[in-house]
């Protein structure tokens, strides 16, 4: 079974960076595309909102409006491990981040497409 665990969040100033990590396990990471998307802790039942993905190739990635230009997301596969580098960030980038793979090549914007989550891990930006 897949299992995926996020690590790298944490409390930071704004301005600052933080990496995520996402460790894949019981599979390869190469078989699928992987995303990143996040949830605003003061609103736990509102729909995860997208912020980033990459296709299993690595050549593709796309990112959500309001991170792009900050946040980057890479893949290496040898180490089965998805990551997430988060620049500039802004209080409003507060959330708890949540790992996804999806079961298919190409790179995909939406929540519901992606088999496979992570627990999250919680990035808190203060001001």
């Amino acid at each position: 079974q897949v299992q995926l665990v996020e690590s790298g969040g944490g409390l930071v100033q704004a301005g600052g960076s933080l990496r995520l990590s996402c460790l894949v396990s019981g599979s390869a990471s190469s078989e699928y595309a992987m995303g990143w998307f996040r949830q605003a802790p003061q609103a736990p039942g509102a729909e995860r909102e997208f912020v980033a993905t990459i296709s299993r190739s690595g050549e593709a990635t796309f990112y959500g409006d309001s991170v792009k230009g900050r946040f980057t997301i890479s893949r290496d596969d040898a180490k089965n491990t998805v990551y997430l580098q988060m620049n500039s960030l802004k209080p409003e980038d507060t959330a708890v981040y949540y790992c996804a793979a999806h079961i298919g090549s190409g790179a995909r914007m939406t929540a519901p497409l992606y088999s496979f989550w992570g627990q999250g891990t919680r990035v808190t930006v203060s001001s």
